[in-house]
């Protein structure tokens, strides 16, 4: 059983050279890639420069100049937040989308998408290990909303007022089916080892 453990992160490190690098690849370097992948897959309460550097794991001021770069490029905007003034809202533009279209790591998602396994048993096992290693470190990891504890289920509506699809807790804000499976970095398991 170690073996096949001390196998499978093997090949993980190996597999890991397709979304870490050295070099530019098509203009963007490996960070500037991680955060525009993150951006792109994170809902709206994590398209911040703290949320970024939380989960790339890089200081904020990293962040902050790597999120200056992809500005630059013209592949994300930064726009004030309509909750708090004092803070940001980071959106990948078309331009940022169109790269992303050619984004080195798609090689590892078709890989993933073909596995006999299959993709859903793969990430499940995964998110799996994420999380037992996230309860050592006494941290948590960014995930999607519908795993979260902080989701409401869909409500009905009440008298002529039409209520929020769902509910995120945690923001005490309404949020739309289409928004369940975006990345949050506050994110709670809903139930522990439950897949």
């Amino acid at each position: 059983m170690i073996t096949a453990a001390r196998e499978a992160v093997d090949l993980l490190i190996q597999a890991a050279s397709s979304w870490r690098f050295e070099d530019n690849r098509h203009g963007l370097l490996d960070r500037e890639w991680m955060a525009l992948r993150f951006l792109a897959r994170a809902n709206r309460f994590s398209r911040t420069p703290s949320a970024l550097a939380h989960f790339v794991g890089i200081s904020r001021a990293t962040a902050s100049q790597t999120v200056g770069r992809l500005e630059d490029k013209g592949y994300i905007q930064r726009t004030r937040s309509d909750q708090d003034k004092r803070s940001v809202v980071l959106d990948v533009t078309p331009r940022g989308e169109n790269v992303l279209a050619s984004d080195p790591i798609a090689p590892l998602v078709n890989a993933i998408a073909g596995l006999a396994v299959g993709a859903n048993k793969f990430r499940d096992l995964l998110r799996n290990v994420l999380e037992q290693l996230d309860a050592r470190r006494d941290r948590h990891h960014a995930d999607s909303c519908r795993q979260c504890i902080f989701l409401t289920e869909p409500t009905s509506k009440r008298g002529s007022k039409t209520l929020p699809e769902y509910t995120c807790r945690f923001f005490r804000a309404g949020l739309s089916g289409s928004e369940l499976d975006l990345l949050c970095v506050n994110f709670e398991r809903h139930k522990a080892g439950a897949f």
